[in-house]
């Protein structure tokens, strides 16, 4: 997509720091790290979000991933790591190209707390489990929604 900054980077025709590439992915450092080491992944084409990530592009993403996140553990010695993607502006997204940070974690670090407080308006647990269940069931053999 000609708009999309992620895409441009992908292609060559924006600056970024790479740390990783292969044929599907590209990892590069954010313009603004949470952390020291922190990273992005990304697939090459252009994907909205993970609700739209086709089987085969989550397959060389999740491949990546296992790549850098043992790379970046190597380099820096974090006590931890958080491995964040967010769907939608609800979720935070600000680029809707499909990303997935890498961010290590050390104790006692800046970072701040990474969930929501709890919600005011909670769904007892056992209609939570069955809603998912029901919507599992209906998807077709690769995740994908089946409607």
């Amino acid at each position: 997509m000609p708009t999309c900054v992620f895409c441009a980077i992908a292609a060559g025709t924006a600056p970024a720091r790479i740390v990783y590439e292969d044929a599907r992915t590209l990892a590069f450092l954010p313009r603004r790290p949470a952390t020291v080491g922190h990273t992005l992944l990304v697939p090459r084409v252009h994907v909205r979000d993970l609700w739209d990530l086709p089987a085969p592009e989550a397959h060389h993403l999740t491949t990546a991933l296992l790549t850098l996140a043992p790379a970046v553990r190597r380099a820096f010695s974090p006590d931890g790591l958080n491995v964040v993607n967010s769907a939608g502006a609800a979720a935070t997204q600000t680029v809707f190209h499909l990303h997935v940070h890498l961010v290590p974690r050390w104790h006692g670090d800046t970072f701040g707390p990474l969930w929501p407080p709890p919600s005011d308006r909670p769904v007892p647990p056992d209609d939570v489990a069955d809603r998912i269940r029901t919507e599992v069931a209906r998807a077709d053999f690769r995740g994908a929604d089946g409607g």
